[in-house]
């Protein structure tokens, strides 16, 4: 066959694609002599302890609580750590209930100065306690919302049988399913990025709940063997943002090699955002159908351990917590809260921070300037209705 001279040419769109950060493996030895002539070898040095950062931060870990604290319960779900001291007799202690959505409860104790936990503990709430959720095993496949459900209620019990709760992200909409369901075993309500609303606004992870079909979340859960994989959660969310996953914490890091404390923070945050935990499918599905997809919670149609909520049955203190720019949960979705609950207006705190939706839990500024509100808020003596 004859092979005309046109056919190699070779056209701008057939150019190789520069080199990077995935061809380094192979290239990299002639890529640091290369560098070592051109630039010298204090900056080579640089560019190596950032690809030994790199590869530490994408490691394995393993989150620790920042605070000291002990396990109080252990159960099939979670375990119950309790932080500080009891206060008075009768002091109803605080719960915090941390999301369960593909990452571990060390988001509410992150990090010593950068705490949820130790900053409540520092405003007036002498007894802290935490749910931190186990990542699911195979045998927990086919739990249901109303097996974690039932173990918080063995938690509140356990504490006495009621309790101020603090419900971050989704420990938010399961404490109000508490708080609808068994009004009196909660004394104070605290929803920070919670979505009560699922269906309202219009954010990034609404719009992909609503426009995929619930058959591509079963393939997810099928693919995990029954589990909803936190892996696959963890590339949803860096999918949302990939220019800040994929290429802007490269550059942060590089510029910032020589900083220890930077890199301390940067390898903490890896070990916790990192290392997802999995969830059991048939809850998972549940969640995204009937939370997020039909909205049930919200329209009084939610049913929860035998009985239909109606969240006009929370008649309890309320402290609503959004975002300001929080596209996983937008403003709206918590603060409608307010309209659909018992609770009187004049004992309803509705409070919007700058920032996203990590940072209400964990974010200096939020944990500086809201929480110590928040702890107060807790500890205050309770109002009678006028």
């Amino acid at each position: 066959m004859t092979t005309s001279p046109a056919s190699h040419t070779r056209h701008p769109a057939q150019e190789p694609a520069a080199c990077g950060p995935g061809c380094v493996p192979l290239f990299w030895p002639m890529m640091l002599a290369t560098e070592v002539f051109r630039q010298g070898q204090d900056v080579v040095d640089k560019h190596l302890r950032f690809l030994e950062e790199e590869a530490k931060l994408h490691a394995l870990h393993h989150p620790q609580m920042a605070t000291a604290n002990r396990v109080r319960l252990a159960l099939r779900t979670l375990s119950l750590r309790e932080y500080g001291k009891p206060g008075a007799a009768h002091a109803v202690p605080t719960l915090v209930v941390a999301p369960y959505a593909g990452h571990t409860s060390v988001i509410a104790d992150y990090y010593q100065g950068q705490s949820l936990v130790e900053t409540l503990l520092e405003h007036g709430v002498p007894h802290v306690f935490l749910t931190d959720w186990h990542s699911a095993s195979e045998d927990m496949k086919d739990l249901e919302i109303d097996n974690y459900l039932a173990d918080l209620c063995v938690v509140i019990d356990e504490l006495g049988g009621r309790a101020n709760l603090v419900g971050l992200c989704q420990g938010g909409w399961i404490s109000a399913m508490i708080a609808a369901r068994f009004p009196h075993k909660v004394q104070r309500l605290v929803l920070a990025g919670s979505p009560i609303d699922a269906g309202a606004g219009d954010g990034p992870l609404k719009q992909m709940v609503d426009r995929t079909p619930i058959r591509f979340y079963e393939d997810l859960v099928r693919t995990g063997g029954g589990l909803m994989r936190g892996s696959f959660m963890l590339q949803g969310w860096k999918n949302m943002h990939p220019d800040e996953h994929y290429f802007t914490e490269h550059v942060d890091l590089f510029q910032h090699i020589d900083d220890p404390v930077y890199l301390a923070k940067r390898e903490t945050f890896a070990a916790w955002y990192e290392t997802p935990i999995d969830l059991p499918g048939r809850w998972y599905l549940q969640a995204i159908r009937q939370i997020f997809k039909d909205n049930l919670l919200a329209r009084g149609q939610y049913v929860a351990l035998g009985k239909t909520l109606d969240l006009r049955d929370i008649t309890c203190p309320l402290y609503l917590l959004a975002g300001e720019r929080d596209d996983i949960t937008t403003p709206e979705q918590v603060l409608n809260a307010a309209q659909l609950v018992g609770t009187a207006p004049g004992h309803i705190t509705q409070r919007v921070v700058p920032g996203g939706h990590i940072g209400l839990f964990m974010g200096g500024r939020t944990l500086a300037e809201a929480w110590p509100q928040i702890a107060q808020w807790l500890c205050a003596p309770l109002k009678t209705s006028g």
